[in-house]
């Protein structure tokens, strides 16, 4: 049964092994590539400089990185949509199930194999794409430091490898309920999409608790790049805050003073009446004592996040086959 498996797959598996080996090269090629810039323009800079190389390093960079992101992003849904969904509905559509079943192959076998030969190939396949990836963008994330960020968190590392295991067993169930190649393929596309979206937006904030906690608008603070902008209400809300190597749950927060009420319009006004001196702005600022709100989740929880995140792809996953066998065995 596993050898008829392989031989219906391996078409599938041989170009999916010629779609990595292109792709690990032009990965290896990036990484030599930004690992050129970082030592001509970033190591041993100081200041200014280094905030305009960090930029100039992204915007150029930021094409080929796409590129290479949407691949890795895309690998787990066309393995649901090209590889689960046909691999039972199309036996079903031909009646070719019978066949197997005749041949003292039980229906519960028939399926495990089936979905274990694909799975360990997606893991696979995913798992190798995800460690090249993350190898050749290792200095990249650390100048960054952006890796909760939903483009990086989710082609990094091993959630990839959730990822491909749900997409897989999620085609192969829809295609056992729809017994329609085509329709298993495109309700697999639809909801393996929404579930990436949804967890990255609205889920995965909530798997740990968010720490908060107050930050005074010191010299240090307004040297970051933050913004700090006068709403229609005549109140003042800073963005763009992180903690380094934190994830920020919010973009904006309200600032107050020293006495817990909101920062307005006019009690801005004599810092700003020497505007084009910006280091007397920044030590009138420093003087009124401001504060603010920031939640977030810190840096070092990083891999807890991923080890969760893959635990919840792979309980779905299970979850999913186990409903298959069920109704497998309850079908005619």
């Amino acid at each position: 049964m596993t050898w008829l498996t392989w031989r219906q797959f391996r078409v599938q598996a041989l170009a999916a092994a010629g779609a990595v080996a292109v792709l690990a090269l032009y990965i290896i090629h990036l990484r030599d590539s930004i690992g050129a810039f970082i030592d001509a323009r970033i190591v041993g800079c100081a200041g200014e400089a280094c905030s305009i190389a960090r930029m100039e390093l992204r915007g150029d960079y930021e094409g080929q990185l796409a590129v290479v992101l949407g691949s890795l992003l895309l690998a787990p849904a066309l393995i649901g949509i090209f590889w689960g969904a046909p691999l039972v509905a199309r036996e079903l559509e031909e009646r070719t199930d019978r066949l197997v079943w005749n041949q003292s192959v039980t229906r519960t076998r028939w399926l495990a194999v089936k979905l274990a030969v694909v799975g360990l190939v997606a893991a696979l396949v995913t798992g190798l794409l995800s460690l090249a990836l993350t190898w050749s963008l290792s200095r990249y994330d650390a100048l960054m430091g952006q890796r909760f960020a939903a483009f990086n968190f989710d082609t990094r590392n091993v959630v990839p490898i959730g990822y491909a295991l749900f997409a897989s067993v999620l085609g192969t169930v829809v295609g056992m309920l729809t017994r329609r190649t085509l329709t298993a393929m495109a309700i697999t596309l639809v909801a393996f999409t929404a579930l990436q979206v949804l967890v990255p937006a609205v889920v995965r904030q909530h798997l740990l608790p968010p720490v908060t906690q107050t930050v005074i608008i010191d010299a240090d603070v307004l040297s970051r790049e933050i913004g700090l902008s006068l709403g229609n209400d005549n109140l003042f809300t800073v963005h763009g805050y992180t903690v380094p190597g934190g994830w920020a749950l919010s973009d904006g927060a309200p600032v107050f003073k020293a006495d817990g009420t909101r920062y307005t319009g006019e009690d801005d006004r004599p810092c700003i009446a020497n505007i084009s001196d910006r280091a007397a702005v920044k030590a009138c600022m420093v003087a009124k004592h401001l504060h603010f709100e920031h939640t977030y989740q810190p840096g070092n929880r990083y891999w807890t996040f991923q080890w969760i995140e893959l635990a919840l792809y792979t309980a779905l996953a299970a979850l999913l086959a186990g409903f298959g066998f069920v109704w497998l065995r309850r079908s005619r």
